[in-house]
């Protein structure tokens, strides 16, 4: 049985006029920009103050240490929501100091590089869009003069259109001799035919050298990733499910009438108009509240451990008597924390392959499954729809895992057996 403790009790103030105009933008907005979002309201009203709710008391932060002591951390409630917020320079901002002389000595060479960068798809290949080029007025030619110099570039193998030459850029990093250089490069420019070479003699000193370079290149940018600040913690409390609005990043907005006859028009509008933005904040807190709320209530299953179910977003809107389209903007760039991690809220609302399953469960239960196979035999993608269609009791076609395998980044199973081969 569902058991929710509501730790704050909010209602929206049904206060239409200005409190309205102002709670669409401060809805829609995330919790990071919410104080710029804010200042607007500031600027045409010389009583308020917005004060940043990561800059209050630290009796004013979060108290609630539950979650975070189900994940480990012995770090105050303040310290542990700023460790959420901690990431370090993007693999752009890395490349982009590095696209300079000597490497890159003139202004042109400097554009094409930027441009390469631009056209770097999410695995960190060189992804790029037909004839792209021709849009900036550069030739191909130009292109890959400039694209080949990032094999100097760190992290290497970024740049690379795939994997070999992922790994012929790392492989010109090392120092070696040249026996064993060429006897590598052989083996990565005839990667599928790995097993022809298996009895010359430098073959395992050459598989030794291909096990130490990155598959695919900068994954430690993949490993830590950009951290965000969630608007709304879940967490398990004495055997109830709670849910907890993340006050400690909410921003004060201080009405400061010292002095000034409260009486006059001017300054009672100027109150007024403060009461309403601080109650369209209160509504944005009561409306993100409850629909935590109902993600829990719905997602009960998850939050205990199973999978995301198919969840429709008109469900949610009707409940909040919205229209869908303002709770799609609403949730957008919105986090929730919980024991699984950090989701985006748009994540419980998957879409259907049937009435009881989502699309998201089916990609988790892909990636399980690829994550427990026989390195030996690693599945194809037959076999891996076989097993889907016998789990959730649906029917699909092939081309649909292979286009989820691909969207999860999973190679096939042939590259897979010879990616096992280096573990």
């Amino acid at each position: 049985m569902l058991a929710l403790r509501t730790s704050v009790s909010q209602a929206p103030k049904q206060k239409l006029s200005n409190t309205l105009r102002s709670w669409l933008p401060i809805l829609q907005s995330n919790l990071e920009s919410l104080k710029e979002v804010l200042e607007p309201f500031c600027e045409a009203n010389p009583l308020i103050e917005v004060r940043p709710g990561n800059e209050r008391d630290e009796s004013m932060r979060f108290a609630k240490r539950s979650f975070f002591e189900q994940v480990g951390t012995k770090n105050s409630a303040s310290e542990a929501i700023e460790a959420l917020t901690l990431s370090k320079s993007s693999l752009y901002d890395v490349l982009y100091e590095q696209i300079n002389p000597p490497l890159f000595p003139t202004c042109k060479s400097q554009d094409i590089a930027f441009k390469i960068v631009e056209q770097i798809n999410d695995e960190v290949y060189y992804d790029p869009q037909p004839n792209w080029w021709v849009i900036h007025g550069f030739s191909e030619a130009e292109v890959e003069r400039v694209r080949a110099r990032f094999a100097h570039l760190l992290p290497l193998g970024v740049g690379a259109k795939d994997f070999k030459e992922s790994f012929l850029f790392q492989l010109d990093d090392l120092e070696m001799d040249e026996t064993l250089y060429q006897s590598t490069k052989r083996l990565i420019e005839d990667f599928e035919n790995l097993e022809v070479y298996a009895g010359e003699p430098s073959f395992s000193e050459a598989i030794g050298v291909i096990r130490r370079f990155h598959v695919p290149p900068a994954i430690e940018y993949f490993e830590e990733g950009t951290q965000v600040v969630p608007d709304l913690f879940v967490f398990e409390n004495n055997g109830a499910i709670e849910v907890k609005l993340n006050d400690a990043y909410y921003p004060d907005v201080i009405i400061d009438t010292q002095g000034m006859d409260e009486s006059h028009y001017f300054v009672a509008q100027k109150i007024k108009d403060a009461k309403d933005l601080i109650d369209a904040l209160e509504m944005r807190k009561a409306t993100l509240y409850k629909m935590g709320l109902m993600i829990v209530e719905y997602q009960y299953e998850f939050f205990t451990g199973g999978p995301i179910r198919p969840m429709k977003l008109k469900d949610l809107a009707d409940e909040l008597a919205r229209n869908p389209s303002t709770i799609s903007r609403a949730i957008a760039n919105k986090y929730l924390a919980c024991n699984q991690g950090v989701i985006a809220l748009k994540q419980f609302f998957s879409a259907a392959i049937d009435e009881d399953v989502s699309n998201s469960a089916i990609k988790t239960y892909l990636q399980e499954v690829v994550a427990k196979e026989d390195a030996q035999k690693p599945l194809s993608d037959s076999k891996l729809l076989n097993l889907i269609e016998e789990k959730f009791g649906v029917k699909m076609v092939r081309r649909t895992i292979t286009k989820y395998r691909k969207q999860l980044n999973i190679a096939g199973s042939s590259e897979r057996k010879k990616l096992y081969s280096f573990k």
